[in-house]
């Protein structure tokens, strides 16, 4: 079972940047899909990103082109650089885990609050 804590949330101005971290442990990273969910108040929790391997990734449709997922499996890591962020973008954002071949996600981290002013 892998366990998944992330990091590097906070309060930023619209146009500014962050990057989140997802450090993992309990098990090999590299048998795991691994993914950025993110829940504002009031809604309901949608993917922003995942990635399969340093080659495949998927991006949902507002975050194109303004956020990057990458994936460190040596160090058991998983970031999202997020760029030009919006105040449509402030939530919580959470790391998640899926087995390779499964349809659900597995494994959900506590989150991290990314808050961007206007």
């Amino acid at each position: 079972q892998v366990q998944l804590v992330e990091s590097g949330g906070g309060l930023v101005q619209a146009g500014g940047s962050l990057r989140l971290s997802c450090a993992t442990s309990g098990s090999t990273l590299s048998n795991y899909v691994m993914g950025w969910f993110r829940q504002a108040p009031g809604k309901e929790r949608e993917i922003v990103a995942a990635i399969y391997n340093s080659h495949s990734t998927y991006y949902a449709d507002p975050v194109k082109g303004r956020f990057t997922i990458s994936r460190d499996n040596a160090g058991n890591a998983v970031y999202l650089q997020m760029y030009s962020l919006k105040p449509g973008d402030t939530a919580v954002y959470i790391c998640a885990a899926k087995w390779r071949g499964e349809r659900d996600w597995n494994y959900f981290g506590q989150g991290t609050q990314v808050t961007v002013s206007s």
